[in-house]
């Protein structure tokens, strides 16, 4: 509604001037603005001061500017144009209270002039004074009664005011002079929704679609209006029409989606959705949106395979769009289908490789998928990129941990535990990985410090409490504090063969035999991969307890299962237990 405000000339007014708004609501009041006689050497210092202010307004010396045109004030009380320029420095200081004031005194001098109404209409919209925008709004459709903007204002007035029948009229006025417009249609469906006559409401759209049978966008608003008001076969009907009309708006079809979803024909839905997202006028963004509104309800197959499908459709709708391409591999890891999501995200990376969360995944992937190789060489290309991210340095360090590059391993990891300060996850998983290299590179003191670190971020971590317990009892030494740490990291994670097995080989050392046969035999239940590391334990223990034939079978058994240590060997040649 508000206008640039073009330089406005000085008037010199007769000595007095005053004038009372002559309307029916109370809220307005009558301004008098008192000027006194002038002489042409007071004429030319007020044109003076006011030329002085206007250069001070352009240089930005707004204090300046508002000292010179209240000087002209002084000197000259019904300087309208001084009254408007200092209104305006109030306003940009936030002082609507004084800016109005002044405002109503320069209407009230030049009551024909557009710009003084509009400003003050500004005043009153701030503080939602309606019955003087009202009055506004009324005077300014007879200064430009050509200028359609002023009759929206005033119609939107009367709709605040809950005056309905006025705001209407005023509608029928603008459509008069311009035509049966969208604006005028969407104006006017808000006051007949108002007042329940959504037969007007219905038929002024139906008037626009007749006059543009070829507008999807008509049959969508005329759809939303019968559905809206509890009509959904007549919005189906004419969301039908529409698809007749133009069968590839993506936005109809998506309508339809909604009606059979509401209908709870799932399966027609998800049809119209299809059809949508096959459209070139889709939005890939709200595609996006239309597929992560599947994610709350997995793990529903149904919700992941639609999901999925979906997914898939958007990379051949945008196969030239990273994004359709990360979205598909997201999809494909929910549905486990690691090897096609690392595919995918690869597609995505080759075409936008400024995606931090798309390297992480991937890397995650490569590891998941043991591709030593292609973790490290993937991991290093994000850091390329990402040197910074403590994620990104400690999944890199982790491959070449699995690669048995205990060096640089550890160089990565240190990189993470010190780029990171408050994920305590990725800290005492870091540590713990830590504790494992020193371990594998003989460093015992820098291995247990480092385990010590990962539990005091987390002391509930189950794989460092068991790798710290396990190395302990290789030792032999804090055998008390190992058991306590192996125990707990069974209670964290049940039914787990390798914490088992530490467990029961912490026993053994104890020489607590029957408890370690026991925790032995629940490992071996749980192992799905025959380890020949808890074979021989089971061995070694059943020799302790006396049963040397059991001892005898199960180190061959462990033999078989891949264990070729000389001291396996030496144990099944010597039919004895051998430290």
């Amino acid at each position: 509604m508000m206008k640039k405000i073009a330089l406005i000339g000085i008037a010199l007014l007769p000595a007095v001037v005053f004038a009372q708004k002559a309307k029916k609501d109370t809220g307005n009041r009558v301004v008098m603005v008192v000027g006194k006689p002038m002489t042409s050497e007071d004429s030319l210092e007020v044109k003076r001061l006011f030329f002085s202010a206007m250069r001070y307004k352009e240089i930005e010396n707004f204090t300046g500017a508002a000292e010179q045109f209240s000087q002209v004030l002084q000197a000259d009380p019904a300087n309208d144009a001084s009254m408007y320029e200092l209104a305006m420095l109030k306003k940009n200081q936030n002082d609507y209270a004084s800016a109005q004031d002044l405002l109503e005194k320069a209407v009230t001098v030049k009551p024909d002039n557009e710009w003084y109404w509009v400003a003050l209409a500004d005043c009153y919209e701030k503080d939602n004074q309606l019955s003087k925008l009202e009055n506004v709004f009324n005077e300014l459709t007879k200064i430009s009664p050509d200028n359609p903007d002023y009759y929206f204002d005033q119609a939107n007035v009367y709709f605040l005011e809950q005056k309905y029948d006025a705001a209407l009229a005023v509608y029928d006025k603008v459509e008069q002079m311009m035509g049966l417009t969208d604006d005028i249609v969407a104006k006017r469906e808000r006051i007949y929704l108002k007042q329940g006559k959504v037969d007007k409401a219905v038929a002024d759209i139906q008037r626009l679609i007749s006059s543009n049978p070829g507008q999807t966008r008509y049959y969508l608003l005329l759809a939303e209006i019968y559905n809206s008001n509890s009509l959904p076969d007549k919005a189906l009907k004419v969301l039908k029409d529409a698809e007749k009309a133009d069968a590839s708006s993506a936005q109809v079809h998506l309508a339809l989606a909604d009606i059979y979803r509401d209908k709870k024909d799932y399966e027609n839905s998800y049809n119209e959705i299809i059809l949508a997202f096959s459209q070139p006028d889709m939005d890939l963004e709200q595609e996006i949106k239309i597929v992560l509104g599947y994610v709350p309800k997995f793990p529903d197959p149904n919700a992941k395979a639609s999901a999925l499908e979906l997914s898939r459709v958007l990379t051949v709708a945008h196969p030239d769009d990273a994004r359709s391409y990360a979205l598909y591999a997201d999809m494909l890891v929910q549905n486990e289908k690691f090897d096609d999501a690392r595919a995918n995200y690869r597609k995505s990376l080759a075409m936008d490789e400024k995606v931090y969360e798309v390297h992480e995944q991937l890397i995650r992937l490569d590891l998941g998928a043991n591709d030593i190789d292609n973790a490290i060489k993937d991991g290093e290309n994000a850091l390329s990129l990402f040197p910074n991210q403590a994620w990104l340095n400690f999944l890199t360090g982790v491959a070449y941990e699995q690669k048995k590059d205990f060096k640089k391993a550890v160089s990565y990891i240190s990189n993470a535990t010190m780029l990171e300060s408050q994920d305590k996850d990725l800290l005492s998983q870091g540590y713990s990985s830590l504790g494992d290299c020193y371990h594998s590179l003989g460093d015992n003191q820098k291995s247990d410090d480092a385990y010590e670190k990962s539990l005091t971020y987390n002391a509930d971590n189950a794989y460092t409490l068991n790798n710290f317990a396990y190395y302990l009892s290789v030792r032999g030494t804090s055998l008390d504090k190992a058991a306590e740490m192996s125990k707990h990291s069974n209670e964290l994670q049940p039914n787990t063969a390798s914490f088992e097995d530490t467990y029961a080989w912490i026993l053994f050392k104890q020489k607590k035999f029957t408890d370690a046969k026991v925790w032995i035999e629940k490992a071996i239940s749980h192992d799905k991969d025959h380890s020949a590391t808890q074979t021989e334990h089971y061995g070694d223990i059943l020799y302790n307890l006396g049963d040397t034939n059991g001892a005898l079978d199960n180190w061959k058994k462990a033999k078989d299962y891949g264990g070729n240590s000389p001291v396996l060997l030496r144990k099944i040649n010597e039919k004895k237990y051998v430290e």
